[in-house]
């Protein structure tokens, strides 16, 4: 792919961004504007997750390795958002005051476990350069592969916060479903 295709990825990857500055800017974040921003940003850590783990199918279907070089980008994307969204719950929420914080960390299933997710993301964004890739050697991919286990996480949190409305974490769970059967080997299994 040419060369102005990252730079395409990076600008259209704001869009999170975009639409929570224009919402604010035209009033139009509702009648809870804390829990908007925090669940906003929490979905489109999702989504971003899931835009990483498709760089791989997106190679297999298509036979073409030019998706891997997204891969990186998507993923620190997903750490910001993740960021913004833990930023937004302990700051916006909680004005930073952290003894609430923390026993709602220890007590709520789905604060403990999307928590739990953001930390596992920190040591993928830290060796996300080729130096760490070097560095790592053939220990980098197996960290890398926390991802299955924080895109997991990320689910059940959005499931778990979901008391009442399913439908959204429904459709994410279906497509986590599908990301990582991309991943089984069935000829290992031979299913013939």
């Amino acid at each position: 792919m040419k060369n102005y295709f990252k730079p395409a990825v990076f600008f259209l990857s704001l869009w999170p961004i975009y639409i929570i500055v224009y919402q604010l800017v035209y009033n139009e974040l509702g009648p809870e504007p804390v829990d908007r921003i925090i669940n906003h940003f929490g979905e489109w850590t999702l989504i971003f997750v899931f835009l990483t783990l498709s760089m791989t199918p997106l190679k297999k279907i298509t036979k073409s390795s030019e998706w891997i070089k997204f891969r990186r980008m998507l993923g620190l994307f997903t750490f910001f958002y993740a960021s913004i969204h833990m930023l937004s719950y302990v700051g916006l929420d909680y004005r930073f005051d952290f003894k609430p914080l923390v026993d709602d960390v220890l007590k709520k299933k789905f604060i403990f476990i999307g928590f739990s997710a953001w930390l596992l993301l920190i040591p993928l964004a830290i060796t996300s350069s080729d130096k760490m890739v070097r560095i790592l050697k053939n220990n980098w991919k197996k960290l890398h592969k926390l991802i299955y286990v924080i895109s997991i996480f990320g689910v059940l949190h959005f499931i778990w916060l979901s008391k009442t409305i399913f439908f959204k974490p429904l459709i994410f769970l279906i497509f986590l479903i599908i990301l990582l059967l991309f991943r089984i080997n069935f000829k290992k299994f031979n299913l013939s």
